[in-house]
């Protein structure tokens, strides 16, 4: 008999091939699936590298110790390689042209009725799979998931490194800022009274290794923001790409960048095809003009276009009245739609309803040169000439439209492009689109006060410099600011950052900080951009979001381990928690109770727990 030197296994359960058949073997596992043939008994044993399939009969001693096992239940198992019958191979398992046949049997931990099949991609719903998610990331949609994100971070550090950026950590506990999210405050025992914050970003941090004078740094970085949970965002905590750059231009930043997620990509994409250097340039202005949105989908090859001067004075009413009001109208392109039955014009119609809107107004180009619908009744045959002209369309195609105040139009134009390239089979599968959005504005006119506020990163630095600010109208100065969008998700916003201390006092001066407010709200930054700072930029690609693309998940909680629930709470671990009084006392801290909310505030008032006070 062999004897093994390993009291677990001398393979994984995915090691095992043809050519180990008559070898004596010792694995070890999870009990993945067990099958009762009468004589015979399987069982599907699962490691983290993959299955094998174990038998053993009705004669053997230790039948009745394995019908008895649960499945999950952890067990060490000795036994001898042997072929399959031809019949029974499996060619969906690496493993599948051999199984073991039990000599020993045992037990090492006995596994509970377990809350949800791990066996089975059938959803247990969110509270049990966050309850119990170890047993969840124990499935191979989420195990596989999990991995591929260490593998991607993995090669994202090896590709930066290539690229000679050396990787350095940014403080965990640092300041609160004064912009962007809510922070998650960390109360400080030796300073009662006082907070630290964990950090929304590192992006102080990186422009201050910049002033110290390294020339390329990157970060696998953690973040952490108090707010809301989106689809594709985590609640909590979430990790980027965080890199920077000193000396270096725009092109400079994409030019690194841009290999770096080709080849993550071309590497764990299969066989999809991705963009390859040079990403596509679009402006924002050209972006919002096509698309109605920064983050566009460029496999969807629907663009619209603005036709209200078309409706302006037409005998179409309702549009005719909604333009004399400052209202726009968009074109959406619906190729080959004239095909479509009537019930699918309906349906959209009855689609932008429940979306909240009045309707979905249409004009169908018949293949025989006529043009059909309710709008298309009130126009004269020079003003269809003109949408079909505009909007790029022919007969055979249909054109949707959207009349609305500019930005409402623009958001709800870019939902009806997205709606129609998926009814109408227009998005194609196996492609990663990436872009660059450019050229962004500095500055927007608040609607509500009428003010100049920035429209963005009030830190990018504005494309002209100090000239531009003091001689063009701030609306037209555009920022020196991109983002890098991939199949309609934005993974990053980046920046070539203002590094001139005069430039700066100057750009929030238009939006009405006076010199000594921007001392006092950003002077960790000011003070060492007055110390010689050099040009630089940098950007910070979302891991979740990258993984979330190469997955095909829809949620970024499918490829984070251990994520927290939508309202930010850890089923698992029972956080946020309470705290003794003993503790909150050491940290200088009260709880002051809050009235809980009337009856009134509907189905999503909830009563809230009370506040912290800081007392000395």
């Amino acid at each position: 008999m062999t004897q093994h030197t390993h009291p677990y296994r001398t393979h994984t359960c995915g090691d095992l091939r043809r050519d180990h058949v008559g070898r004596e073997v010792r694995l070890s596992g999870w009990v993945h699936r067990k099958r009762d043939h009468g004589q015979l008994l399987f069982i599907d044993l699962r490691d983290d590298y993959g299955l094998t399939q174990i038998v053993t009969d009705v004669s053997s001693d230790i039948f009745p110790e394995v019908e008895r096992v649960r499945v999950e239940s952890v067990v060490r198992i000795t036994g001898q390689v042997v072929q399959r019958e031809a019949e029974t191979v499996n060619p969906s398992l690496l493993t599948g042209e051999i199984e073991v046949r039990i000599q020993s049997f045992e037990v090492l931990s006995a596994a509970a009725q377990v809350p949800l099949q791990v066996n089975s991609d059938e959803d247990a719903g969110e509270e049990v799979r966050l309850r119990h998610r170890y047993l969840d990331l124990r499935r191979e949609r989420m195990h596989e998931n999990i991995k591929l994100r260490s593998d991607v971070i993995s090669a994202l550090r090896r590709h930066m490194e290539a690229q000679g950026f050396r990787e350095y950590q940014t403080p965990i506990l640092t300041a609160s800022s004064p912009e962007g999210a809510r922070d998650f405050l960390v109360p400080a025992r030796l300073h009662p009274g006082k907070f630290y914050a964990l950090p929304q970003a590192p992006q102080m941090f990186k422009q201050l290794l910049m002033i110290a004078g390294f020339d390329r740094y990157f970060q696998i970085a953690p973040c952490f923001r108090d707010e809301a949970s989106r689809a594709d965002r985590s609640p909590g905590e979430f990790y980027q790409l965080d890199f920077e750059m000193s000396f270096c231009t725009q092109e400079d930043v994409f030019n690194v960048l841009e290999p770096v997620l080709t080849g993550v990509f071309n590497e764990f994409g299969g066989e999809a095809s991705v963009t390859q250097p040079p990403y596509p340039r679009i402006p924002y202005a050209e972006a919002m003009r096509k698309y109605g949105t920064d983050k566009p989908d460029l496999r969807n090859p629907i663009e619209m276009s603005f036709v209200t001067e078309v409706f302006r004075g037409s005998g179409f009413g309702i549009f005719a009245k909604a333009v004399e009001t400052g209202a726009v109208v968009r074109a959406v392109p619906a190729p080959g739609a004239s095909s479509r039955p009537r019930s699918f014009f309906d349906g959209m119609n009855s689609w932008a309803q429940k979306e909240g809107k009045p309707g979905l107004g249409y004009i169908n180009f018949a293949a025989d040169g006529t043009a059909k619908g309710p709008i298309a009744k009130n126009l004269d045959e020079e003003r269809l000439a003109q949408i079909k002209d505009t909007a790029g369309v022919g007969d055979g195609d249909a054109v949707f439209f959207v009349c609305d105040k500019p930005d409402a139009a623009a958001d709800f134009g870019a939902t009806v492009r997205t709606k129609l390239g998926e009814e109408l089979e227009l998005i194609p599968e196996g492609e990663f689109k990436f872009c660059w959005i450019v050229d962004f504005p500095m500055y927007e006119l608040d609607e509500e006060t009428g003010e100049i506020d920035f429209s963005h990163n009030p830190f990018s630095m504005p494309q002209g410099g100090l000239e531009a600010l003091e001689n063009q109208d701030p609306l037209t100065i555009k920022a020196s600011q991109y983002d890098i969008v991939c199949n309609g998700v934005e993974l990053s916003s980046g920046a070539i950052r203002n590094h001139v201390p005069e430039i700066m006092y100057k750009a929030f001066g238009i939006v009405g900080y006076s010199a000594d407010q921007v001392e006092e709200r950003f002077s960790g930054l000011l003070n060492a951009l007055k110390y010689g700072a050099p040009p630089h930029g940098g950007c910070a690609p979302g891991v979740e979001r990258i993984v979330m693309l190469l997955a095909g998940e829809p949620n970024i909680r499918e490829v984070v381990p251990f994520p927290m629930t939508q309202r930010a709470e850890d089923l698992m671990m029972g956080a946020p928690a309470e705290v003794p009084d003993s503790r909150l006392k050491e940290l200088g801290l009260s709880i002051r109770k809050q009235p809980k909310r009337s009856a009134g505030g509907g189905p999503g008032a909830e009563s809230q727990g009370g506040g912290a006070s800081a007392s000395s």
